[in-house]
């Protein structure tokens, strides 16, 4: 086998692990945001219990593209591959932090009477999970046209935090028995708004990783719109 099979099919193992990582913090999320809406609290520790596998696959990852860099050199698009790569793993790894912290306020809550009907709460879920699930698939076929879609959802998550938190406001102001629970459903709806941001951040890596364009902030988003028309 040449060095060049055998550092392609090192990329291929990468990748895989990378997905095998993403798919624990889908089911991280999907696990603690469920747990909440069905008052679930062996769905949470599930997710808590399942906190560990993530980070350590996030060590064998980041291992494994140190070892890439040291030994291969890889230049131009490999290099942007692995490099990137390495970011999108300490994204993933924070998405599971926001899940084991909904997790945890899901215990808390469903201890106590339900303040409000969870509407709004699994549509940010739902749009956080399909940003993530896009967004690696933008990353396994270097589809730079499918991550900037996800970098567009990100502002329907940041829409529906502001209406939850404003809702949770007026049952605060009108009766103070409330403050505790809304604060924290404030929270979960806090930590949903984060996980959009870190799938916006892997998408950002990965309009870089293949078009070597930088549109960290947006900055660059309406410049490169007008250049697909």
């Amino acid at each position: 086998m040449d060095v060049h099979t055998h550092f392609q099919m090192e990329l291929e193992k990468l990748k895989k692990n990378l997905l095998k990582m993403a798919a624990l913090v889908e089911e991280a999320i999907s696990n603690a945001v469920q747990s909440l809406v069905k008052r679930d609290s062996g769905l949470a520790k599930k997710t808590l219990e399942g906190e560990d596998r993530i980070n350590k696959l996030e060590i064998t990852i980041d291992d494994m593209c140190l070892k890439l860099l040291a030994l291969r050199q890889p230049l131009a698009a490999d290099l942007r591959f692995i490099t990137s790569a390495m970011k999108i793993i300490t994204d993933l790894e924070r998405i599971g932090d926001q899940a084991v912290n909904i997790a945890e306020r899901a215990i808390i809550l469903n201890k106590e009477p339900q303040l409000k009907p969870y509407i709004d709460i699994p549509k940010m879920a739902e749009i956080a999970q399909s940003m993530i699930k896009d967004v690696l698939n933008a990353f396994v076929s270097s589809d730079s046209k499918l991550a900037l879609s996800v970098c567009e959802r990100d502002d329907m998550v940041d829409g529906l935090n502001d209406q939850v938190f404003r809702e949770l406001l007026s049952y605060m102001i009108s009766d103070p028995k409330t403050i505790a629970r809304a604060v924290h459903l404030m929270i979960v709806c806090r930590c949903l708004e984060r996980i959009a941001d870190h799938a916006t951040n892997i998408a950002e890596d990965i309009i870089f990783m293949v078009d070597a364009l930088v549109i960290k902030h947006h900055a660059n988003v309406k410049k490169r719109k007008k250049k697909k028309k």
